[in-house]
Formats: C-alpha cells, sequence, structure tokens
C-alpha cells in the first residue's frame, strides 16, 4: 500500500494518474490518496493580487514576484510598477513589461508569483483566472503570456512523460493548439490594443479542450508566471492588472466528490490498483486520515496555519474516530526533532491516540525508531508503517524516500485493510531493494502486531521472510516491557541475526518478564530494508486492556 501520497490537489506536481502509473509498473495494489485538506478546499487561499509590487501581502501572508529570464536573450528585458495607466476597476498600480530579442527564436521575460505556503496551488477544478492586461505593442513576433505550470503525467495519447504547461498568449494568433509533443497547450486570444481588456482563463475547461483524453481536474496550478516575449526585433510591451482566483465547488466536501469522480474513471484505466479516499489533515500537527465516513474538517474562519498543540492534535485524532475512519501520526519527529522528544510524546499521550504511526518516513529512520521503541515498551500498542509522502509521481523507486507499507489482510476492502491496520498484520520496506513478505508468530498463534499473554517463561518465535536479496540479513529485535514510562523514556532493546532456513527462522524466546519481538531485514551493507511490527509478549493484559484485532485468538489466517 501507498499510504501517504499528494496528487494535483497538493502543493506538488504529482497527478492522480502518474501515481497510478506508479502503483501499476511496481505492483502496489492500494493507494490512499492524502492531499493536503486545507489545499484540496483553498482554504485560506490566495485571492487577489493588485501588482502593487514586487512584494504585496493579503491577511498579512506574503506574495512576491520573482523574475525569470528564458529562451534566446533579450535586448531589452524591464518590468516597472507604475502608477499609469492603470485598470479602472482597481487603484494603485500596474506591471508593465516590456521585452526586446533580435533572434528568430523567442526570448521571454517571464515573472512567476510566489505564496506564502504555496497558497495558491491546488488542483484547476473550479478555477478561473481573471486578469486585467492592456496591450501596448504586440504583433506576430512579440506577444504577453500568462503561463500556468502544471502536473506531471505518465507517457499518455501520443505524448511523453512530463509535465503539462497551459499557456495563454495574448497578441495576434488565436485558437486552441499544442506544442513540445503535446506537453504545452497554448490558447491564443487577440489583443485590444490601447484598451484594457479582462481575460476570464477558465483553466479546467481549457485542459479539457486541449486534451480532451486526459481527466482535468486531475491537473494542478501549480505555479503561475506572467511575462512578455519577443523575436525578430520586435518590441513587446503591455501592462498586468487586478489578477482574481475565482474559484467555485471547493467548500466543504465538494473537492472530496471532486476527487471520487476522478477515482471512479481512473479505477477503469488502472484496474489493478485499489483507491481510497483520505486526507493529510494539515492545521495540527500532521495526521492522514483514512477512509469511513470521510470527510474534511470545517476550519471556520481560522487562518491556514498549524496549530501546533498536542490538545489540537488530540482533538483532530477524536474528530477522525468519530467518523470511523483510522489516523496516522504524520513524520512524528516534525514537532518532537529527537528521538528521545518523541519517546516522551508517544508514552505519554498514547502516540496522540492515533492507530498508526510513520516511522519510516521523510525524517530521521533511526531517531524515529527509537521513538517507537521506547513506546513499545510501555506497550503503546501503534502500528508502525513507512511511506514515500510523495507530491511528484514520477520514480517511486529512485527516490530518496520510498517506503512501502503491506499488510496481512483477506482482502483489499476497507474493512479488511482496517483490521489489519488495527490489528499491526503490517510490515513496510524499501522496494529498491527488498520485496519479499514478512511476518512473526508467537505460540503458533499469535501474529505480528498481537498480544500473546502467557505465564510461560519462553515461547517459540517463528519468522518468515520470502525473497532475500544476496547478503541480506534477519535481525530479531527483543525488548524489554516494563511500562518504565516517563521515568525512564528510552529504548530497553537487545538484537541477534537469526539463521534462516529458506524463508524461515525460529528460536525460543526467554521471556523472564513482559517482552516484545519484531524483526528487521538488512541489506548486504546493512541498511534496513524491511522493518516489522512487533508482538508483544506479557504475562498479563495491560492497563488498557488489548483491542480484539491484536488478540492471538482473533482469527487470523495464518500464513505458513
Amino acid at each position: 500500500m501507498a499510504m501517504h501520497i499528494h496528487s494535483s490537489f497538493s502543493e506538488g506536481v504529482g497527478s492522480m494518474e502518474a501515481h497510478l502509473q506508479q502503483a501499476t509498473e511496481h505492483g502496489v495494489d492500494v493507494i490512499w490518496w492524502t492531499d493536503h485538506d486545507f489545499r484540496m478546499q483553498a482554504h485560506g487561499y490566495r485571492h487577489a493580487v493588485r501588482f502593487e509590487g514586487l512584494n504585496e501581502a493579503e491577511n498579512k501572508r506574503s506574495w512576491t514576484w520573482k523574475q525569470i529570464l528564458a529562451g534566446s536573450p533579450l535586448d531589452i528585458a524591464t518590468a516597472a510598477f507604475v502608477a499609469e495607466p492603470h485598470t479602472p476597476d482597481e487603484p494603485g498600480k500596474a506591471m508593465r513589461l516590456t521585452a526586446q530579442g533580435p533572434a528568430a527564436q523567442w526570448g521571454e521575460l517571464l515573472y512567476e508569483g510566489i505564496a506564502w505556503n504555496s497558497t495558491y496551488t491546488t488542483s484547476v477544478a473550479g478555477t478561473v483566472l481573471e486578469l486585467d492586461v492592456l496591450a501596448e505593442q504586440l504583433s506576430a513576433d512579440a506577444e504577453l503570456v500568462v503561463r500556468v505550470m502544471s502536473s506531471y503525467r505518465p507517457a499518455t495519447g501520443g505524448r511523453p512523460k512530463g509535465r503539462y504547461t497551459l499557456e495563454y498568449r495574448i497578441g495576434e494568433q488565436t485558437g486552441r493548439w499544442t506544442e513540445e509533443n503535446g506537453l504545452l497547450g497554448v490558447v491564443g486570444i487577440a489583443a485590444v490594443p490601447g484598451q484594457w481588456q479582462r481575460l476570464a482563463l477558465d483553466l479546467e475547461a481549457d485542459v479539457a479542450a486541449l486534451w480532451p483524453d486526459l481527466l482535468a481536474a486531475d491537473s494542478g496550478l501549480h505555479r503561475l508566471r506572467v511575462g512578455a516575449r519577443s523575436r525578430n526585433g520586435a518590441l513587446a510591451s503591455g501592462l498586468f492588472d487586478r489578477l482574481r482566483f475565482v474559484r467555485t465547488g471547493r467548500d466543504g466536501d465538494a473537492t472530496v466528490a471532486i476527487q471520487a469522480a476522478l477515482m471512479e474513471e481512473y479505477a477503469r484505466r488502472y484496474p489493478a490498483v485499489r483507491q481510497f479516499h483520505g486526507s493529510e489533515l494539515s492545521l495540527v500537527r500532521h495526521l492522514n486520515f483514512y477512509g469511513g465516513n470521510f470527510t474534511l474538517p470545517d476550519y471556520g474562519d481560522a487562518p491556514p496555519t498549524k496549530v501546533k498543540t498536542v490538545q489540537a492534535a488530540l482533538d483532530m485524532v477524536d474528530f477522525v474516530h468519530a467518523n470511523q475512519g483510522l489516523v496516522t501520526f504524520n513524520h512524528p519527529l516534525e514537532e518532537a526533532p529527537s528521538g528521545p522528544g518523541l519517546a516522551r510524546l508517544l508514552i505519554e499521550t498514547h502516540s496522540l491516540g492515533a492507530d498508526m504511526v510513520e516511522i519510516g518516513s521523510k525524517e530521521d529512520f533511526g531517531e524515529s525508531v527509537y521513538g517507537f521503541d521506547a513506546a513499545a515498551r510501555n506497550a503503546v500498542l501503534v502500528t508502525a508503517t513507512g511511506v514515500s509522502d510523495d507530491h511528484g509521481g514520477q520514480d517511486w523507486i529512485g527516490q530518496k524516500q520510498r517506503w512501502i507499507t503491506s499488510v496481512w489482510a483477506d482482502s483489499t476492502e476497507e474493512a479488511d485493510l482496517f483490521a489489519a491496520l488495527r490489528g499491526g498484520r503490517a510490515w513496510f520496506y524499501d522496494p529498491q531493494f527488498w520485496r519479499g513478505e514478512l511476518d512473526i508468530v508467537v505460540q503458533g498463534v499469535v501474529p505480528m502486531g498481537g498480544v500473546a499473554v502467557t505465564p510461560a517463561a519462553q515461547v517459540p518465535v517463528e519468522v518468515t521472510a520470502t525473497d532475500l536479496p544476496d547478503g541480506a540479513t534477519v535481525r530479531l529485535v527483543v525488548g524489554k516491557v516494563d511500562f518504565a514510562g516517563l521515568a525512564d523514556p528510552t529504548p530497553a532493546i537487545t538484537s541477534q541475526d537469526l539463521e534462516m532456513k529458506g524463508k524461515r527462522g525460529h528460536v525460543v524466546l526467554p521471556v523472564p518478564s513482559g517482552r516484545y519481538v519484531r524483526v528487521e531485514v538488512r541489506g548486504a551493507d546493512d541498511a534496513v530494508i524491511g522493518f516489522s511490527n512487533p508482538v508483544w509478549i506479557l504475562d498479563r493484559e495491560p492497563a488498557g486492556g488489548v483491542p480484539a484485532e491484536r488478540r492471538g485468538g482473533y482469527g487470523w489466517a495464518l500464513r505458513r
């Protein structure tokens, strides 16, 4: 399963289609879509740019114009914010761009808008850009441009893989066409010389018209540029003013419905991958909400800034559980930036009450494992997962962060996946080096993730690890469970390499007191390439009890 994936509704260049192609190519059965909740709703997003200068705040959140020179060199490339002329519909200034290039190839003077925390970047669904322009001097060799840098997609429709761009050109040529092997879609708009004209750029409709085989809503408004371009010595001059982001159908769960329609059509195109709703709840310590009665939080008029308190996260976990969903504590070192700090947080809050915690994430793996082992010492029964947190969809295997999580589940139905995740029947792995199966069984009946409550002084442990690469080892990690709490929030572990005979390894484990056991698969260089969840072996039930899915008698079909 890919459990932390961002598409065109988030701030990266990824698309749902790109991720689905990667999942299909690499044999991943399930994707949980986890775009940022506030980005899906465009909550607190930028509404207007007034072209008052290179820096312009809205609600105390910045907007900056960054100059980019592209193509052939220009002899003239100037920008100025002028009091006159400006659009008659808004006081203040306008931005005048002037460009002149001698070459036969286009030279471009561009300005890219950079919003605080990427607060215009989301899907183009229901988005119209209103922009006032004044053409001063344009021709067949001199144009104004509005460029929308959009999403990456796999090769499709006879076009190569790559990022798509939607470009509006104000000048003499009109119509719609594509260039650059089909990845650049152009809308030509006739200039009205000497007169302000209001453009209403319907991004979703234009993507659909230029590329009718694509699902247009699965296209990101990733970056926005305005500019002037010139060739053959022609002078391009014009003004921009009064930019408005007009978004419809983004309130409440309207975006969830848009995503659901995309999922339905993509299920026909990529039938090997099961898709489920999810979201990264991002205005608290980041949490992933999976499935259930899926709904996005209502932030009201709150600003799009993260509330970092533990209580805010606890309340959001309660919100997910009230909606019958599962929740993961994401990249947990972000607010507890060390293993010891994370250990204290996981012990004190029982991992924020979350069902899962990202141990394989973008953060330091060793520090994350430290915190997890300290929590396991206190029988914090939370499922460890590994994720890619991928925002691009271009190369799942070649990127630095690439964990995939697998579960022992009876099917890819949500109920079965939920049971496996609640029960800790999960392991994660680095697919660049290993894609095998991993399991632990204690006393012949209690599987990985479970709790064996037994008075026995020793227990048999069987480990399964399949398709190990050359030079790999299977390491058994045994931890003490003594409920030391915050008095000693550290791991208490020993480890040994397990002798494997084929895909099995066996050991009789002494348990003079509470213990847990987990497994690491390590590559020839000793790097961790596979990580199991523990089995806890206790002489009595923990104070909080044992969830049904973690009991040895739950009824898991053990893989022998």
